[in-house]
C-alpha cells in the first residue's frame, strides 16, 4: 500500500481537531483497560493490537463491552459496568501519579497551526483528557488546554466514535464548517468519524498500525506529527513534508 499524503484540494482547511489519548498525550488508558482485566482474565491477553483495532477512540462503557467481546469473557454484558468502574478508578490512580505526558510533535504542530491562523479544538470521548491537559504547563506559562478554542472533550452525547458526533459538534463550536476541519487521530474509529463527518482526516501511527489507519480512510498517514507539511494545510492539502 502506499504511504503517500493525499491532497484536498477541493477544500479550504480552516481548523484542526485533535483527539487526545495517542495523539496529543502519551495517556495510561491502555495500561489502565489491560490492568482492569485482572481476576477476569490473564490481562496481557488485551494486547496493544487488539487496543488499538477496538478499543481506542470509544467511550469508557463501549470500549468495556469491545475489550470483553473480542477476549470472548462469558456474561460480557453482565460484567461490563464493573470492568469500566474499574478501568476509571485505575486511570484516575495512574494520572494522580503523573503517568502521561504530552508528545513533542504533537505540541509542536499545535503551536505551528495557531502560528499560521488555524481554529483548534481537542475533542475525546475520555473524561480524563481535560484533567491530563490542564496539568501539562507550556512555555507561555498556561496549560496545554488553553492551547484550543473550543473542547469537547468528555461530553455526554449519543454515540461515540465511528460515529462523527464529537467532532461535528467540534467544529460547530469553532463555527467551522465541517469540510473545512481536519481530524489528527490515531485509533481506526476516530478516523472513520472524521470521514463521516466529511472531514478530512490525518492518522498518527505511534504504535506501527499504519495498516489500520489506512483501511479506515485515512487521508494521511504518517509516524510523527512532524512530518506533517504545516504550510500546505493553509492550501487545503494534507501533504508529507520534503525530506
Amino acid at each position: 500500500m502506499p504511504d503517500e499524503a493525499a491532497p484536498n484540494d477541493r477544500r479550504k482547511l480552516d481548523a484542526i481537531i485533535f483527539d487526545v489519548d495517542g495523539v496529543v498525550v502519551a495517556s495510561p488508558h491502555e495500561q489502565a483497560w489491560r490492568e482492569a482485566l485482572q481476576g477476569i482474565t490473564d490481562p496481557n491477553r488485551l494486547t496493544t493490537e487488539l487496543y488499538q483495532a477496538h478499543v481506542a477512540g470509544k467511550p469508557r462503557l463501549a470500549g468495556a463491552r469491545a475489550v470483553l467481546d473480542i477476549l470472548g469473557i462469558p456474561d460480557a454484558g453482565q460484567q461490563v459496568i464493573a470492568y469500566a468502574d474499574r478501568k476509571q478508578k485505575r486511570i484516575e490512580e495512574l494520572i494522580a501519579a503523573g503517568a502521561f505526558t504530552a508528545f513533542p510533535d504533537a505540541l509542536r504542530l499545535i503551536k505551528a497551526a495557531r502560528g499560521l491562523g488555524f481554529r483548534l479544538a481537542v475533542a475525546s470521548s475520555s473524561r480524563n483528557a481535560n484533567q491530563m491537559m490542564q496539568l501539562i504547563p507550556i512555555d507561555t506559562g498556561d496549560s496545554l488546554l488553553d492551547m484550543f478554542d473550543a473542547n469537547t472533550c468528555g461530553r455526554e452525547l449519543r454515540r461515540g466514535k465511528p460515529d462523527p458526533e464529537i467532532f461535528l459538534l467540534a467544529a460547530q463550536e469553532l463555527d467551522v464548517p465541517p469540510d473545512r476541519c481536519v481530524v489528527v487521530e490515531d485509533a481506526p474509529a476516530g478516523i472513520q468519524a472524521a470521514r463521516a463527518g466529511g472531514m478530512a482526516a490525518l492518522g498518527v501511527a505511534r504504535l506501527h498500525d499504519e495498516a489500520l489507519l489506512h483501511a479506515a480512510k485515512a487521508d494521511l498517514v504518517v509516524t510523527s506529527l512532524d512530518e506533517v507539511a504545516v504550510d500546505a494545510l493553509a492550501n487545503g492539502q494534507l501533504r508529507r513534508r520534503p525530506l
